[in-house]
């Protein structure tokens, strides 16, 4: 067994596998090669077993999404470190190398991730991670290379290894044990946002998670998830989801009530723009926070909760009001 797995979650993604696993594989010798597939409908698991029979192929028996797809697959990877890979994502020769070593050079390091560039404009960096994430007061996350809609070009302006707050689930890499530590995924997040929340929960305990620009990937982006309403419905449930476990007690409410007349003037944005269905998106994501309310504030277990968690209180402001559209704007005081 090698040190570390690179484990792809697969959702009737047959094409996606076909085209860029042998690359994955060349690329990724320091590995061993996983997937688990979720109850897919494609003939991707037959396809996968025939082609690659000396690779582990975990079987679920529906689709689970990425949060408890990951949960229940990974119980059979025994692996030190986890490396988890969309399937649309191209990875580089060696890109490995550096990650390994600086998990390994550091054991508070409990989640790393490469840069994060797009597949089909290799100059500039991908909206899922870029270089590393961040969240502000109010939970809405963006990047070093990606605030909301405006993506940068790397010109090498982030390549230095840097302490983050969130690793992008496009390509994930973790300790095992820090993973299983937390309990995985929260489940009920079904997809999006998961990896925040994990994130969060370690940040809260003091681990580091790091972007390291040594290491470089490529994704397509939107092809296992595309843009829909129910996207906007997971970002928006889940995003409040987050916030009610892993704010600290003493801001809770009053961050929560912030976010939600925030979230009230985006539905306005898109009732205005005729944008109906990503308007009701957002009813029945806080529809959906106030049935799981109870649920989700037991989840709020009693250990310290970091009030660092921001470096910006308002990237929506920042953006909109300030002008600031890329990261190192935000040196400017907002």
């Amino acid at each position: 067994m090698k040190r570390i797995a690179v484990v792809l979650l697969n959702f009737n993604g047959l094409e996606l596998l076909k085209k860029f696993l042998d690359e994955t594989i060349l690329n990724s010798p320091q590995a061993d090669v996983v997937l688990i597939d979720n109850c897919s409908t494609d003939n991707s698991v037959a396809w996968f077993k025939s082609t690659y029979p000396e690779l582990l192929c975990i079987q679920l028996d529906k689709n689970y999404g990425y949060a408890d797809g990951y949960n229940k697959g990974l119980k059979f990877v025994k692996n030190k470190y986890y490396a988890l890979l969309n399937t649309d994502l191209i990875v580089t020769e060696n890109w490995l190398n550096p990650i390994i070593q600086k998990l390994e050079s550091d054991s508070e390091i409990g989640v790393i991730q490469p840069h994060i560039l797009d597949y089909n404009k290799k100059k500039y960096f991908e909206y899922a991670g870029a270089a590393g994430g961040y969240i502000d007061k109010y939970g809405f996350p963006y990047c070093r290379g990606r605030l909301l809609n405006t993506i940068e070009v790397d010109e090498g302006q982030y390549n230095l290894p840097k302490q983050i707050f969130w690793a992008s689930g496009a390509c994930f890499i973790i300790r095992s044990k820090i993973f299983w530590k937390f309990n995985g995924f929260d489940g009920d997040f079904f997809a999006h946002q998961e990896e925040i929340d994990l994130c969060w929960r370690i940040f809260n305990q003091n681990y580091k998670i790091y972007a390291l620009g040594e290491s470089k990937v490529f994704h397509i982006g939107g092809v296992t998830l595309p843009k829909s309403a129910n996207k906007t419905y997971l970002n928006h449930r889940n995003s409040l989801f987050m916030l009610m476990k892993n704010l600290p007690a003493k801001h809770k409410f009053s961050i929560l009530l912030s976010r939600i007349l925030i979230n009230v003037a985006i539905a306005l944005y898109y009732l205005f723009s005729l944008k109906l269905l990503n308007l009701i998106s957002i009813l029945r994501a806080h529809i959906a926070f106030i049935i799981s309310f109870r649920r989700f504030a037991l989840k709020d277990r009693e250990i310290r909760k970091r009030t660092d968690y921001y470096k910006h209180k308002s990237i929506i402001y920042a953006y909109f009001i300030r002008g600031f559209t890329y990261f190192g704007d935000l040196n400017q005081k907002n």
